[in-house]
């Protein structure tokens, strides 16, 4: 087993819980488990401990704090992941990421800064 995979979280056959479509715009705090795709707009605060996907034509200005972040659109704003930020291209972010693991494609534009920090350890159960 690599240190990517033992880092990651796998995104992969994630069942999407909701979805802000294409057309669609919405402002404010938005709290959830599972995975959220935004392919619309979105301004405003983005939680959950759970998988973000920012899907490409998508505009998001936000803190975002998740724990998977894979951006294919645009993004604006403050990232802090608990195990991984993905950015594929052609997606364009501009702001700061505070994460365990970051991927960028070649061909994303990146304009900010990054900060690697220590996985957050899951909580055993007792």
């Amino acid at each position: 087993m690599t240190r990517t995979s033992e880092l990651s979280v796998s995104a992969v056959n994630r069942q999407v819980a909701a979805v802000i479509e294409r057309g669609c715009e919405f402002e404010g705090k938005l709290c959830f488990h599972g995975t959220v795709r935004i392919a619309g707009i979105f301004r405003g605060e983005i939680y959950t401990p759970d998988t973000l996907i920012i899907g490409e034509g998508a505009r998001v200005d936000a803190q975002i704090d998740a724990g998977v972040i894979i951006i294919g659109g645009e993004v604006n704003g403050s990232l802090k992941a608990k195990h991984r930020v993905e950015i594929h291209r052609p997606a364009i972010f501009r702001g700061d990421i505070l994460t365990p693991s970051l991927s960028v494609d070649e061909g994303v534009i990146f304009e900010g800064n990054s900060r690697m920090v220590q996985p957050v350890p899951e909580a055993s159960a007792t």
